[in-house]
């Protein structure tokens, strides 16, 4: 089977962990007889370098004809004292707008062999940590109107928060059907108590819960939930929620899994094209070190192979990979335990691509 894959290689760590990845994925093809074709798509403070801008219209068009994107991380301080209208990060939030990817499905699992790393006391950790934050991505604050203007002698600024029913109504049914898929068990996640934009959501999602009876549904305020993701993790199966609440909530969950480094995230829209990362930053200050984690990267080249080219088997045998990798003892500078050596980036991922 041939699939053209749009690779998107970042700044930062990002060319690094991508290298490794493709390392993987020509692993995969060569157990699987496939073929993958790969199609550069700069995006990011090196598109900025390039082309005056994050996000040429040349690399949309090419994750647009593409089977899947692949794309590491963007950004840095290079770039944080440009044009805010030109910044890395616009390009990633039109990037999403323009391949009408809503549904960002993040996994928090805790892998056995990182206990060690997970910051919860181990009473905590004995209960399991394996749930998916579904998050509403292009919508709501980050894709309102912002404002700042003057007034009476000082600055004021804004950040509106707009969500339509229709937004609303397919991100939680990505909520429900994950949930169908996994424990039948989802948390809907507002602020329902202050923001109107909230109280629709929660009317709409009591309204769809109706035709999915066999979900177990509980609604709770973000506050709460942050408070809970440390208390007892075990408790969630689905979190699904709004843009904002939701970045935060899943960062707050990769600390949970012992390292930010490790978790990958799959964004989704109505096709089977999806955009697939892990949800690091670019980590400038060790760029071009060999000591980035590609686990994530990886792992999101496992997501893509699953969800959007149909590789069930593939996605297993790259996880699996991974697995044997922690189990023989390798461990990179972030999740390594006292008195170990740590591997570089090369070699984690080479350990995995030779685990196929």
């Amino acid at each position: 089977m041939e699939k053209k894959i749009a690779v998107i290689r970042g700044d930062g760590i990002g060319p690094e962990i991508m290298t490794q990845a493709l390392a993987v994925l020509d692993a995969v093809a060569e157990k699987f007889g496939h073929t993958f074709r790969y199609a550069e798509a700069p995006m990011g403070g090196n598109a900025i370098d390039a082309f005056g801008v994050p996000l040429p219209d040349a690399s949309l068009q090419t994750c647009l004809e593409s089977d899947a994107a692949l794309l590491s991380a963007v950004g840095g301080p290079k770039w944080d004292t440009i044009d805010p209208a030109i910044r890395p990060e616009k390009g990633l939030l039109a990037l999403r707008s323009g391949m009408g990817l809503y549904a960002n499905l993040r996994p928090a699992q805790l892998i056995p062999q990182l206990r060690r790393a997970c910051p919860l006391r181990p009473d905590i950790v004995d209960r399991g940590i394996d749930f998916m934050v579904v998050r509403e991505l292009i919508g709501g604050a980050y894709f309102g109107e912002h404002k700042t203007w003057e007034e009476n002698g000082e600055t004021a600024a804004s950040d509106l928060m707009i969500y339509r029913e229709h937004e609303i109504r397919r991100i939680l049914r990505v909520g429900f059907e994950t949930a169908m898929k996994r424990g039948r068990r989802m948390c809907s996640v507002d602020k329902a108590n202050v923001l109107d934009s909230s109280k629709l959501w929660r009317r709409l999602v009591n309204e769809m819960a109706a035709e999915y009876p066999e979900v177990e549904l509980r609604h709770m305020y973000v506050d709460n939930c942050a408070m809970q993701l440390v208390r007892d993790p075990s408790q969630f199966d689905v979190i699904v929620t709004e843009n904002l609440f939701g970045d935060i909530l899943s960062d707050e969950a990769s600390q949970i899994t012992g390292s930010i480094g490790m978790l990958p995230s799959a964004s989704l829209g109505d096709g089977t094209r999806g955009l697939y990362e892990p949800i690091h930053g670019s980590a400038p200050d060790i760029a071009g070190q060999d000591k980035a984690n590609p686990i994530g990267m990886i792992l999101a080249a496992a997501m893509m192979l699953r969800y959007s080219l149909d590789m069930p088997a593939e996605a297993d045998a790259v996880e699996a990979a991974v697995n044997t990798a922690l189990e023989s003892g390798l461990r990179t500078g972030d999740i390594l335990e006292p008195g170990k050596t740590a591997v570089g980036c090369a070699g984690m991922g080479q350990a995995i691509a030779a685990n196929l």
